[in-house]
């Protein structure tokens, strides 16, 4: 998708969508009745009564998708996007230019054999896009997208004269070697497992467990007839392990070269893109301004491989299921990389320099009880079945108590007069920084046994916090030392809401 697409006359002209809109609406509303109609399909005529309603509502899908194409109707005024749709309700929407946060285009193999594209403007705080249009001619998407880059909202106008001045710069870009490590230190290929068993099972399909059931009993069935010894059986179980582990690997890197093939980030002014992807090409935009957090990860496998990420936080959220390409700005990259886009992009972290406070002395006591007594609960539950042989269990212990030490000596706080930082995590280290002016909510709590121990827990809030990020919190600090840095925080944060 090229990044300067000529202008098209949009302003003050209602257009509708492209003429084969109706086709990929079709092809969306399919994925809803594929299941039921594989079902019946493949079941001989025996679905049951709901998969046959299933199917003859699909029948409908067409007629109902050449009407909301005849139904839709955009036109873009001075200083917001109206909508027209409905079929038998007709709708109405105002969408002020300064709502829309992000602009995205989304292109799949079929988009691009049509020349088309389907484009999400997202709003702060939204679970989902404030519109979607499916899909526009890709000139007219190009366009839209340029439009709202100039009218969308800004810091000011002198910034925004600035950022339009500013010409684009590429910030990173990643290749096939860096993708395949990736997918080598990411769980994509078991998430994807785990989401068709899922599928499957929710479908009712007595195949599927049939063949679950038969895949089993032919694999023990061989097993026994080798008359394996108890090392046989944990030989095979192991090399069993191995070869699924390395099946997963395969898949994850498949999937990360499919997801962020063509990786690139640039910045344009306070403006940053992020475009990739092998099948669907998605190219989205979001100013610098509306990042909430950052975060830095690096888990063991990545050490191994001297290589970092770094994702954000943004007031664009979208439901769980929706794909947020700005979610990662380096999905893998070298750690003085992620060092060089986190200097460049928030110059006032200080990153890395940034000056440690440690835990309460006594953290690492309160990290290693609650697991510690878990293990012996379920030791003793297991001896009531198994015998002596589940005090085995106990054998966890001694590394709880290691990954207590360890992580109570890394896990600390940095606090500057314009961002602070938590970091955490063994074996696999995180870092979060947000700046304070971009603080919603600062709390402070205590347990009894926080209290009995002079601990607390400082809690922070961004707009748009991400379920999926490590919380923005501080556990474990001396109650007094807690309490100071929430009254700093509290005096720093802005009075007035953005």
């Amino acid at each position: 998708m090229p990044s300067d697409p000529a202008a098209a006359p949009l302003r003050n002209v209602e257009r509708r969508l492209h003429p084969l809109s109706w086709l990929f609406v079709l092809l969306a509303q399919l994925r809803q009745f594929a299941l039921p109609l594989i079902v019946v399909v493949f079941a001989g005529g025996r679905g049951d009564r709901w998969e046959w309603i299933g199917a003859i509502a699909a029948l409908a899908l067409p007629l109902i998708a050449v009407a909301q194409y005849f139904s839709y109707r955009f036109r873009i005024a001075d200083d917001e996007l109206i909508i027209r749709s409905g079929i038998f309700q007709r709708n109405r929407r105002h969408i002020p230019f300064r709502r829309i946060h992000n602009v995205s285009l989304h292109q799949n193999l079929l988009h691009r054999v049509f020349g088309v594209a389907e484009v999400h403007l997202e709003s702060a705080g939204g679970v989902k896009p404030e519109a979607q249009m499916r899909v526009l001619s890709l000139a007219d998407a190009q366009a839209l997208e340029a439009l709202l880059q100039q009218c969308g909202p800004s810091l000011d106008p002198a910034t925004a004269s600035a950022a339009e001045a500013a010409p684009a710069r590429a910030l990173l870009s990643l290749s096939t070697s860096e993708l395949l490590r990736l997918g080598l230190v990411s769980n994509r290929g078991m998430v994807v497992v785990a989401a068709g068993i899922g599928v499957l099972a929710q479908s009712g399909s007595q195949a599927f467990a049939a063949m679950l059931k038969r895949i089993g009993e032919n694999l023990f069935g061989w097993a026994n007839g080798q008359h394996l010894s108890w090392l046989g059986w944990l030989l095979a179980g192991i090399a069993l392990f191995v070869a699924f582990a390395a099946l997963l690997r395969v898949l994850s890197m498949l999937l990360a070269v499919v997801q962020f093939h063509g990786f690139t980030l640039h910045q344009h002014g306070e403006r940053l893109s992020v475009e990739s992807g092998l099948l669907t090409r998605i190219r989205a935009h979001i100013p610098r301004h509306r990042i909430q957090a950052w975060t830095v990860r690096e888990s063991w496998l990545q050490r191994l491989l001297h290589r970092q990420s770094l994702s954000i936080d943004s007031a664009v959220v979208q439901a769980a299921n929706e794909q947020r390409s700005l979610r990662d700005l380096a999905p893998i990259a070298a750690p003085h990389t992620v060092t060089a886009l986190l200097q460049r992009l928030l110059p006032a972290a200080g990153w890395p320099d940034l000056a440690w406070q440690p835990l309460h002395p006594r953290a690492w006591r309160r990290m290693v009880i609650v697991p510690s007594a878990v293990t012996v609960l379920i030791s003793a539950v297991l001896w009531l079945r198994l015998g002596n042989a589940a005090w085995f269990a106990l054998l966890a212990l001694p590394w709880w108590w290691l990954r207590a030490h360890r992580l109570a000596q890394f896990a600390g706080y940095a606090l500057s007069e314009q961002v602070i930082a938590v970091r955490s995590g063994w074996p696999g280290h995180y870092w979060r920084l947000a700046e304070i002016g971009k603080l919603q909510v600062v709390g402070i709590s205590s347990t009894p046994f926080d209290r009995r121990h002079g601990m607390a827990t400082l809690w922070l809030d961004t707009a748009g916090a991400n379920a999926m990020q490590p919380r923005l919190r501080i556990r474990y600090l001396p109650a007094a030392q807690a309490r100071a840095v929430l009254e700093t925080l509290a005096a720093r944060m802005p009075n007035r809401i953005p």
